[in-house]
C-alpha cells in the first residue's frame, strides 16, 4: 500500500487561514453589488433594492456596484483569514478536549464568538474603508472622501485622524462580528450534524451545502441590528458648523434610533441584507469545505 505523503507542517497551520481567506474573497467578487445596494438603503436610499441598483448604474455606470471592492477584499483577506482559521484551532482544541466527541451547541457558540471577534479587530481597518467609499456617493460633492483604493483611504485615514482613526467603528465591528460568527460557525456545524443524522453522507454536497444555506440565514439574523449601528457610525462626519458628530457612542446611535424610530429600525434592510449575508456566508463556507479537496487532489 503507498505511504501517505506527509504535509508540510509550515503549510498544515497556516491553510486553514489561507483557505479562509481565499474562500472569502471569492465569495465577495460574487457578493458585492448585494453589499453596495445594502449600504445604501441603511444610508437612507429610497425605493426597492432593484430600484437603487437601477438607479446606480445609470447614473454612475456598472462599476457604481463594485465600489469598494479593493476594500471588500481586503476586508476578507485580513478579517475572514483571521476568523475562520482562528475558529478552526479553536475548534479543534476543544474537540481534543472533549475527547474528540460531538461539541454541544454552546461551545460551538463560544468558538465562534470569540473567531469572530478576534477577526474582526484584525480586519477593522479594512472595513471601514469599505464602508466610508461605499457611503461616499450619498454625501454631496464637496463633502466626499473620494478614496482612490483601500490603500489610499487607510493611508489618508491615517494622515488625517492618526492611528486610532483606523478602528473608528471597531466597538460595533467586533460585536457585529462576535454575532455573525456565532450564528454562521455554530449554526453551519450543528446543522452539518444534523443532516448526518438523517443519513446524508459525511461530508458530502448535500451536507455541506445544506449546512451553510443555515448558517447563512442565522448570520443575517443575528448580526443585522449591529451591523446597522456599525454603518452609522463608520459612515458618519462632523457637523461641518460646530464639529460634533450624530452620535458619540455606540451605545447613543442605539439609544437615538430606538427613540426616534422604534426597534424595527434595526431591521431597515433585512432582506437585501439577509439576500447579501446568506450567500456570502453559505459560498464561503463551501469553499472552506471544498478548497482542501482541491488541494489534496495536487498534494497540497
Amino acid at each position: 500500500m503507498a505511504e501517505k505523503k506527509q504535509i508540510n507542517p509550515v503549510w498544515a497551520a497556516v491553510k486553514p487561514f489561507v483557505n479562509g481567506g481565499l474562500s472569502g474573497m471569492i465569495s465577495t467578487v460574487v457578493i458585492q453589488p448585494v453589499d453596495m445596494v445594502k449600504v445604501r438603503i441603511q444610508l437612507g436610499d429610497k425605493g426597492n433594492p432593484v430600484a437603487i441598483a437601477s438607479r446606480l448604474i445609470q447614473t454612475q455606470g456598472v462599476g457604481s456596484l463594485y465600489k469598494g471592492l479593493s476594500a471588500g477584499l481586503l476586508r476578507q483577506a485580513t478579517y475572514t483569514t483571521a476568523r475562520l482559521g482562528i475558529y478552526n484551532n479553536i475548534f479543534e482544541a476543544a474537540k481534543q478536549y472533549n475527547d474528540n466527541k460531538p461539541l454541544p451547541l454552546w461551545q460551538k457558540a463560544v468558538c465562534g464568538l470569540t473567531a469572530g471577534g478576534l477577526g474582526a479587530l484584525v480586519g477593522s481597518p479594512a472595513d471601514l474603508s469599505l464602508i466610508r467609499m461605499q457611503a461616499d456617493t450619498t454625501l454631496p460633492p464637496e463633502q466626499r472622501r473620494n478614496y482612490k483604493n483601500a490603500f489610499d483611504a487607510l493611508g489618508r485615514i491615517v494622515k488625517d485622524e492618526g492611528m486610532k482613526g483606523l478602528f473608528t467603528g471597531a466597538g460595533p465591528t467586533v460585536v457585529r462580528a462576535c454575532a455573525l460568527n456565532m450564528g454562521m460557525l455554530a449554526s453551519n456545524d450543528q446543522a452539518k450534524e444534523m443532516l448526518e443524522d438523517m443519513g446524508f453522507a459525511k461530508g458530502g454536497t448535500a451536507v455541506v451545502v445544506g449546512g451553510a444555506s443555515i448558517a447563512g440565514f442565522f448570520a443575517a439574523a443575528c448580526s443585522l441590528p449591529f451591523d446597522y449601528v456599525k454603518t452609522q457610525m463608520q459612515k458618519m462626519k462632523p457637523d461641518p458648523i460646530t464639529g460634533e458628530v450624530p452620535f458619540s457612542s455606540s451605545m447613543d446611535c442605539v439609544f437615538k434610533t430606538l427613540r426616534t424610530k422604534g426597534p424595527l429600525e434595526f431591521y431597515t434592510g433585512f432582506p437585501t441584507y439577509c439576500v447579501r449575508i446568506s450567500p456570502h456566508a453559505a459560498l464561503t463556507l463551501c469553499f472552506v469545505a471544498w478548497l482542501p479537496k482541491l488541494q489534496a487532489k495536487v498534494g497540497l
